[in-house]
């Protein structure tokens, strides 16, 4: 059954697609008081945000539409940057940076006064400045490549999907192959890394599911009491989505791949209007030594705020779902990682803990459809969650014809596999602990943040 709050409540406590925002009165204010002397310039202001927070992405055969490597390409491109930055949209960082948690791993957001410098250059007619002034360019890695070889090397394993040609029209294809991968030994691993092929596959595949389908009898020592898995688990062993290259696992945390592990997949390909011929994925894995065993099992949960994956979004709404999970164990939440499609507007992770209190603990108020970021919590920051504590995930739809990324605000939307439809689901990597374990990380957190004597 969905549970659904009053909307009008819901709406007073988030302001769709607003939080973490600056106001375009605050936003002029701003501009006009960050630079009320000489305008930035591309070479000693701009240039550097750029190689900081938006070259990985926008380089020749990556991900993003347009270069932004030099001057003469930011320059073209400069009426679409303000507006991108100033809405947040880009970076594509779409957290509200007013509740929760704000530490994360890979957080690659604009603060207000990196936004505030980019909007005054654009309006100040987009000036270069003294070309000696300019930041060396940065020599960027490959973006075929995998990239986690630089931290650890080239991948133990590698696997791949098998071939799949995607039509250049017709209606979005789920292929859904299983893939041996050869292993003969327990190992754990420390990273995982999945790789859609460039340029094309980038541009058709949606999303990637990977599953890890191996017997699990025998398997013992494991802090992982709320894994539930049977003796053949089908458990998901990785998500890809535009935003998220791969996972990194702590020191004392990891998953197990067993002997005769198999990989299942499942690949969502949309048309671009031109045929791609046997495309295949990659997943590369990088193993922990022989012989190394990391205390704690980390498991990849879908937390869904729609409860029995039911939606019901009437035409011209915007609807809430919200949904309950209690934890049977101690555990370290490692990350965020909203997932809906185009009428979704944001979703939130909240903990209920065993003695009443309620925290926001991430909050994602702008999401955009064709990113799905995985907000990676910083070590010091990752929630430690008691035994009992409740996560409570809430979503909101908007179907109005408000909504841009609308297709159809006069068509009921329910749950569904296509991007058409709807979902609402988070992906979370959960670490669960031994209680010792747990006291012992709450208790060396609540000393570092002891003030000093």
């Amino acid at each position: 059954m969905i549970r659904r709050t009053a909307l009008a409540l819901a709406i007073a406590a988030l302001s769709l697609g607003a939080q973490g925002t600056q106001p375009a009165a605050t936003l002029a204010a701003n501009v006009a008081n960050t630079h009320a002397g000489d305008p930035p310039t591309w070479s000693k202001e701009v240039a550097p945000i750029m190689q900081a927070k938006c070259q990985v992405c926008h380089q020749p055969d990556a991900i993003a539409p347009m270069s932004l490597l030099t001057y003469a390409d930011a320059k073209k491109a400069a009426t679409r940057i303000k507006s991108r930055v100033a809405t947040r949209r880009m970076p594509p960082w779409h957290l509200d940076k007013t509740v929760g948690i704000q530490d994360y791993k890979n957080d690659r957001s604009l603060s207000d006064e990196e936004i505030n410098t980019i909007v005054a250059w654009v309006e100040a007619g987009a000036p270069e400045g003294d070309p000696k002034l300019a930041p060396p360019p940065v020599k960027w890695p490959d973006p075929s490549v995998w990239q986690f070889e630089e931290r650890f090397g080239a991948p133990d394993l590698v696997v791949k999907s098998a071939p799949f040609t995607r039509t250049a029209k017709g209606e979005d294809k789920w292929f859904r192959p299983m893939t041996e991968t050869g292993l003969t030994e327990e190992r754990w691993v420390k990273a995982i890394e999945i790789k859609p092929s460039l340029p094309d596959g980038r541009r058709v595949v949606h999303h990637v599911l990977t599953m890890l389908a191996q017997e699990e009898h025998g398997v013992t020592g494991l802090a992982s009491s709320a894994t539930e898995m049977g003796p053949m688990s089908a458990g998901l062993f990785m998500e890809w989505a535009l935003g998220k290259s791969g996972e990194i696992f702590n020191e004392d945390a990891g998953k197990l791949m067993l002997p005769g592990a198999k990989i299942g997949w499942e690949l969502h390909y949309y048309a671009i209007g031109r045929e791609v011929k046997d495309d295949q994925v990659e997943l590369g894995v990088w193993f922990y030594p022989k012989g190394y065993k990391p205390k704690n099992r980390t498991i990849l949960t879908m937390y869904n705020a729609a409860a029995g994956s039911q939606l019901d979004i009437p035409p011209g709404e915007k609807t809430v779902t919200q949904n309950f999970y209690a934890l049977r164990a101690p555990a370290r939440i490692e990350n965020f990682q909203p997932h809906m499609h185009m009428r979704g507007q944001a979703m939130m992770m909240e903990a209920v803990y065993p003695n009443g209190r309620r925290e926001v603990l991430s909050n994602v108020d702008n999401f955009q459809w064709k990113w799905h970021n995985n907000y990676i919590f910083a070590d010091d920051a990752a929630p430690l969650l008691p035994k009992g504590t409740t996560l409570v995930f809430t979503a909101w739809h908007d179907n109005t014809k408000e909504n841009t990324n609308n297709p159809d605000p006069e068509q009921w939307v329910g749950w569904g596999d296509r991007t058409v439809d709807e979902m609402a689901h988070a992906w979370v990597d959960v670490t669960y602990l031994e209680q010792e374990d747990f006291d012992k990380l709450v208790a060396a957190r609540a000393a570092k943040k002891k003030p000093v004597p």
